[in-house]
């Protein structure tokens, strides 16, 4: 069995089809299919079932998965530390985020980063939801994750993020307030743009609102988390965001107001017990030694 043949088997699994899996590999699908029947035969049954055009895994297929998934993670690691062993010079990190903390302060600790080591590649995935973050650590599919404070931790390390303020952002030309900021009694009467159910966004506004006795006036309940901000713009509700993300959603044009009382956040950065690849190490050490107001 080679490295090739299971990322070969991978990119068909990801992408549902041979011929999708060679265009993305920039491969000739009769060496993906050789390769695959090779691996077919090591292993002693068939990983893919036709299925129209494409293909599904078999139950063989379903059971190397993760294992496949681990182990290239495990060659990644290898290959990274043997070319830092005189410096982070290279490197892959893979990391999982949700989206708010993928902005801020993601973002920010990336871009240190990449000034201190250019030689090392950053892949960011989006989960499901934030509970779905510790999942794939635990895979083995991404070294770091970055969720929300109260998901299940258990059997991975845990550090703080810096603490993070919510906002209110509503549409272009509402009323301001007297005092200038909103109540949560003044929140609870407005129509609100946020995510389904289990989201983070979703999570936040519906945990202030509770904690008011106040089920919230759900206006556009959306999956696409990049159309909220220009839903919000279109005048069809408010929201609730971090402060990063808020800043920007004003400079287009939206009303931003400060909560009464203040509502703040925090998130964490999660990582499997044992050893860590070089890159890794140091990106936990940058965040680490990061200043609490420095996003």
């Amino acid at each position: 069995m080679e490295r090739r043949q299971l990322e070969y088997f991978l990119a068909i699994a990801s992408h549902g089809s041979f011929t999708s899996a060679a265009h993305a590999l920039q491969v000739a699908q009769p060496s993906l299919s050789y390769a695959i029947r090779i691996l077919e035969r090591e292993m002693g049954a068939p990983l893919f079932r036709r299925l129209g055009r494409g293909v599904v895994l078999t139950a063989m297929g379903e059971a190397l998965l993760e294992p496949a998934r681990r182990v290239l993670h495990d060659f990644a690691r290898v290959h990274s530390a043997a070319q830092q062993v005189t410096g982070l010079v290279s490197g892959r990190l893979d990391i999982v985020a949700v989206t708010t903390l993928a902005v801020d302060p993601l973002a920010a600790f990336i871009g240190v980063f990449r000034q201190r080591h250019p030689g090392v590649e950053f892949n960011v995935i989006d989960p499901e939801n934030a509970a779905a973050v510790t999942d794939v650590v635990r895979r083995g599919q991404c070294e770091l994750g970055l969720t929300e404070r109260g998901i299940s931790t258990a059997g991975l390390r845990v550090l703080g993020l810096p603490e993070q303020e919510v906002l209110a952002v509503l549409p272009p030309d509402s009323p301001t307030p007297a005092r200038g900021s909103l109540s949560v009694a003044e929140l609870a009467e407005l129509d609100l743009v946020t995510t389904p159910p289990g989201t983070t966004t979703r999570t936040v506004v519906d945990g202030v609102l509770a904690r008011h006795g106040t089920p919230p006036r759900i206006a556009v309940e959306t999956a696409h988390r990049a159309a909220i901000v220009p839903l919000v713009l279109a005048g069809a509700g408010a929201t609730l965001l971090p402060r990063s993300l808020a800043r920007h959603a004003a400079a287009l044009g939206a009303v931003v107001l400060e909560l009464r009382p203040p509502l703040t956040r925090r998130g964490v950065l999660v990582w499997p017990r044992g050893a860590l690849s070089p890159a890794a190490e140091s990106f936990v050490e940058l965040v680490t030694a990061w200043p609490p107001d420095n996003h």
